[in-house]
């Protein structure tokens, strides 16, 4: 069984349109929460053009107060002020992506070979009981990437899946990426490590993903899962995602 951790920058970006509190993060927060998500997720960046150094908080105490079974994972670029952050929240889980601030989302995984001090270094940082730390990783990195990738010290890795998810009008791309996708799960379990995914997944696209690709622990899920709340609410749309990950 896949968890289900919503995914909520695209909440806190409909909010920064204007100088309004809503939609409420945390309030959104509690609705996905209530509808059976198993926690959210959050990627705080320098510019806090979604999600803000103050949302991190809120749905810090959020989660303490409310939903102490709730997970709650911090996705973002390793900077000083990140992992001060970090220890000023103290999540569940943290996952590493190698952003640069000028990027309008996270498109690519670590080059754990060129990155391995830095990441290693990191993940000693960080890594304490209670904490998870993952790291973000493209679909191909195969049997060596992984290897480097358990090197680091990190407990699971996060298939970066936008690639396959924008091969909605190409079946035949789908299925390659499907197969390397599969290959670099494959390798991650043999290396012992925990295994995320996230990007562009959809209700669409999910079940070919769960039947290609074993044993993902969890899907943090945003701009798809979204969209379909636009039509049909955040909480069926938590009720299907689920139904899906669940099998």
């Amino acid at each position: 069984m896949t968890l289900l951790s919503v995914n909520l920058n695209a909440v806190a970006q409909l909010r920064n349109r204007r100088d309004l509190p809503w939609p409420s993060v945390v309030g959104m927060a509690r609705v996905v929460l209530d509808a059976g998500a198993s926690g959210v997720t959050v990627h705080p960046r320098p510019d806090e053009r979604h999600i803000r150094r103050s949302d991190v908080f809120d749905l810090s105490a959020l989660l303490r107060d409310e939903y102490p079974q709730a997970e709650f994972n911090i996705e973002g670029y390793p900077s000083e002020d990140f992992i001060a952050l970090i220890e000023l929240v103290n999540p569940q889980q943290v996952t590493l992506v190698p952003d640069d601030p000028a990027q309008a989302t996270s498109d690519h995984g670590w080059d754990f070979h060129a990155n391995n001090n830095f990441l290693t270094s990191v993940v000693q940082k960080l890594k304490q009981p209670g904490r998870r730390i993952s790291l973000f990783c493209d679909p191909d990195a195969g049997a060596k990437g992984i290897s480097a990738a358990k090197a680091t010290g990190a407990d699971r890795v996060e298939l970066y899946t936008g690639l396959y998810g924008g091969c909605y009008d190409d079946p035949a791309r789908a299925e390659a990426e499907l197969a390397a996708l599969a290959d670099t799960a494959a390798a991650a379990h043999a290396a012992g490590l925990g295994l995320n995914a996230g990007h562009d997944l959809t209700l669409e696209n999910l079940p070919a993903f769960q039947a290609a690709v074993k044993g993902v622990d969890e899907a943090s899920i945003g701009h798809g899962l979204t969209a379909d709340a636009l039509l049909m609410g955040f909480p069926e749309a938590v009720r299907r995602y689920r139904e899906v990950l669940e099998g």
